[in-house]
């Protein structure tokens, strides 16, 4: 992972305790997190946090930026699996000492906290409430795995993309990063395809196709709804349930 000198800030001053999607830690978690962190890591746009093949040492909480998660086929054809927002766990979903069946590459500049996997035990034997809330994460993640396979296998071109664009936006909402109902990000059209599993061409068609039936505006820089119920109702979206997410 190319990263800029690693640092360690003191917990009560991270940036998810401000999150209005995010359970704050309380004094004593705070505390016993700034022991159990190894450090930070800024990383730019395009850097690969995971490698896939690789075996990593370390899990990574999000703080701030966007990343996402792939798959690369020995061909090199890829699929995106998930999008990972600030609070969300990477690297846990390696066994221990196994190579890494993904990837994950930051979609915009990008801070995460280090944590030894060594310690992992630890964690659930010195404060289990945090054990716990790292047991859901992982339940959520694989509860959103199954709503995106769901999506490329049943779902048609236009109710994909729908779909992916309220996940996006809803998570963007949760965690900050909207403006006024809009997500700034540059996701490519070759990153919605590995996604949805689509065509550039095909990508590119739907893309047009929804901003003529004012679903979606999806540009270069930025995601937004025009009608969020009208959207919900056309792609069968539930969203991710309500209530605030935790985070280590």
């Amino acid at each position: 992972m190319t990263a800029k000198t690693p640092w360690k800030r003191d917990c009560i001053d991270c940036p998810l305790l401000h999150c209005e999607g995010l359970r704050p830690l309380d004094k004593d978690q705070l505390k016993f997190m700034q022991g159990f962190k190894q450090g930070e890591f800024q990383i730019e746009k395009g850097t690969q946090s995971l490698v896939q093949g690789s075996i990593s040492p370390h899990v990574y909480t999000l703080l701030e930026g966007v990343l996402f998660r792939y798959r690369i086929l020995e061909d090199g054809r890829r699929q995106i699996v998930n999008f990972v927002f600030p609070g969300d766990l990477i690297g846990l979903q390696g066994a221990l000492d196994d190579p890494l069946l993904h990837g994950c590459e930051a979609l915009t500049p990008a801070t995460l906290c280090v944590f030894s996997r060594d310690r992992m035990v630890e964690l659930f034997a010195e404060q289990p409430k945090l054990g716990f809330d790292l047991t859901w994460l992982a339940a959520k993640e694989e509860a959103a795995l199954e709503e995106h396979l769901v999506s490329i296998g049943r779902r048609t071109a236009k109710e994909r993309m729908v779909f992916l664009a309220l996940f996006l936006i809803e998570r963007a909402a949760a965690t900050g990063l909207d403006k006024k109902g809009v997500f700034p990000i540059s996701i490519t059209q070759s990153q919605i395809s590995d996604t949805l599993g689509l065509s550039l061409v095909h990508t590119n068609r739907t893309l047009q196709a929804l901003r003529k039936l004012k679903l979606v505006n999806w540009t270069v820089n930025s995601i937004s709804i025009p009608d969020v119920d009208v959207a919900r109702e056309f792609s069968h979206y539930e969203g991710s349930g309500s209530g605030v997410r935790p985070y280590i």
